[in-house]
């Protein structure tokens, strides 16, 4: 669901952006309160956590692949104000040092999984819980149906920017000039792959964290503030060692092509795409350093360095913030 550069007309992105706008203020006030407190560490561990997860790419039919997102996860854990900072920081980090989606799309992307996904999984979560405990069945249940849900409403969104893009821009021979594929395309596509494959594993993976979460939070009760996180900074570290299982699957998420794959496809590259596709140069564009793609370990090696380094600035972005707001 990362939009690369090229795929999404003007008049989209910078209306997705206009509507981020008001959005990321808001945020921004309301989570004031939250960098002053002490769940900073919980915020910037999320947003890590969000960034990181991304990288474990899942092979889907047809030679494609998606991941995770964990916005809902974001969103019951640190309120859904909280989560549109925490993966819009993760997002914007993606497309500037590596090229994961686009700098022209970084409204649309904020606004589909750093949005829609913290908002509407939030508030499903809420409604089907109810007054449960969240360590009950319905509990749980409800952060799975989260997860579920808000992944499944953000890849609508998704294919409705994309099939939008023919009619709003073409050539005067009727081409597009931007994503290629009209809407009786784009959303047949998504809504299978993602009700079911991405969902599930969307589901799976809220329910589970969201439980671990809780049951941490219960078990650390009379704990001082830093040791509650302790756990919590070392399950993150693990898991970016495991970074590269992503590397497993092949080929690109549905949508995310470069211009070389879509002239073999289309048998023509959309004019405006290929104008937009080059206007950012990325540091470690495919999470790997230049030179290294030839060596499986080096390949391995770079997928981890950038694991390291983009949760690194993304924690440490989040602590400068906070510091900020203090003074």
């Amino acid at each position: 669901m990362h939009i690369p550069d090229g795929y999404l007309g003007p008049q989209t992105y910078a209306t997705l952006y206009a509507a981020m706008a008001p959005v990321w203020y808001l945020a921004s006030k309301k989570v004031k309160e939250v960098f002053k407190a002490r769940q900073v560490p919980l915020i910037a561990l999320t947003s890590a956590f969000v960034f990181i997860i991304m990288m474990f790419n899942i092979p889907a039919p047809g030679g494609t692949s998606g991941h995770m997102v964990g916005g809902a996860v974001a969103a019951i854990i640190l309120g859904p104000w909280a989560a549109v900072i925490a993966v819009s920081i993760a997002l914007v980090m993606q497309a500037l040092i590596f090229g994961d989606g686009g700098i022209t799309a970084i409204g649309a992307n904020c606004f589909n999984m750093a949005f829609i996904m913290p908002f509407s999984g939030y508030y499903t979560y809420k409604f089907i819980k109810g007054s449960a405990l969240p360590l009950s069945k319905r509990g749980a249940a409800a952060a799975c149906i989260a997860g579920y849900i808000s992944l499944n409403l953000a890849a609508l969104a998704t294919a409705f920017e994309l099939g939008m893009q023919p009619m709003l821009a073409h050539s005067p021979d009727g081409r597009p000039l931007y994503a290629p594929y009209p809407l009786s395309v784009t959303i047949p596509v998504m809504a299978v792959e993602h009700l079911f494959l991405f969902g599930i594993v969307e589901a799976i993976g809220t329910g589970l964290i969201v439980s671990y979460i809780c049951k941490m939070e219960q078990g650390f009760l009379y704990a001082r503030e830093n040791e509650k996180f302790k756990p919590l900074w070392a399950i993150l570290l693990f898991i970016l060692l495991l970074t590269p299982l992503g590397l497993i699957a092949a080929g690109s998420a549905w949508g995310e092509w470069g211009s070389d794959k879509l002239n073999v496809m289309l048998g023509y590259v959309p004019e405006g795409l290929k104008n937009m596709e080059n206007i950012w140069g990325a540091v470690l564009p495919g999470y790997n350093i230049s030179g290294w793609e030839k060596s499986p370990i080096k390949t391995i090696a770079g997928y981890i360095i950038s694991a390291a380094l983009g949760s690194t600035v993304i924690v440490g972005i989040i602590y400068i913030t906070q510091n900020f707001l203090k003074r």
